[in-house]
């Protein structure tokens, strides 16, 4: 059962919590919707200094807007362009301290300065992106790279 947030102060035992908390949310519904809706909503509650998080997930050749939290979003990212389509289509990570620096960037919220983005694949077909965007440059670091991908891995057991 859900228990809520309480976090501890040492970022990886912050992410360690938090996957445990997806997990515990998540476990016993087995529709995908719903348990984006409920991953992105968790993500909203756990980070601070953020404006968007959420999930872009893929049709054909390309990603369309799925669960988030925040302002309206681009609803379609081709493979290849801005920083989401960037991370589907190498099925690697990213993380962009600038994204005014981002060749191909596509500003779906004028106030985003930095994002990150880790795709979602699971027995190696890639499902979607998870997508999150800060007013702030220079938001997100390795750390926040490594819990974020550890809760993608939490998540792929649910979807």
């Amino acid at each position: 059962m859900f228990q809520g947030l309480d976090y501890a102060t040492d970022l990886k035992v912050k992410y360690k919590q938090l996957a445990s908390q997806l997990d515990a949310l998540l476990t016993g519904e087995e529709n995908m919707y719903a348990n984006l809706s409920n991953a992105s909503a968790l993500l909203n509650q756990f980070f601070d200094r953020i404006n968007w998080v959420g999930f872009y997930l893929k049709d054909e050749n390309e990603l369309v807007l799925g669960p988030f939290q925040g302002l309206p979003a681009c609803i379609r990212i081709p493979f290849g362009k801005g920083v989401c389509g960037t991370a589907a289509e190498s099925n690697k990570s990213i993380i962009v301290p600038d994204v005014n620096a981002f060749p191909g960037h596509i500003a779906c919220d004028a106030a985003s300065q930095s994002e990150v983005v880790i795709p979602i694949s699971k027995d190696g077909v890639l499902l979607g992106v998870l997508d999150i965007d800060s007013p702030e440059l220079n938001r997100f670091t390795a750390e926040d790279l490594i819990g974020l991908e550890h809760f993608v891995e939490v998540l792929i057991k649910h979807i």
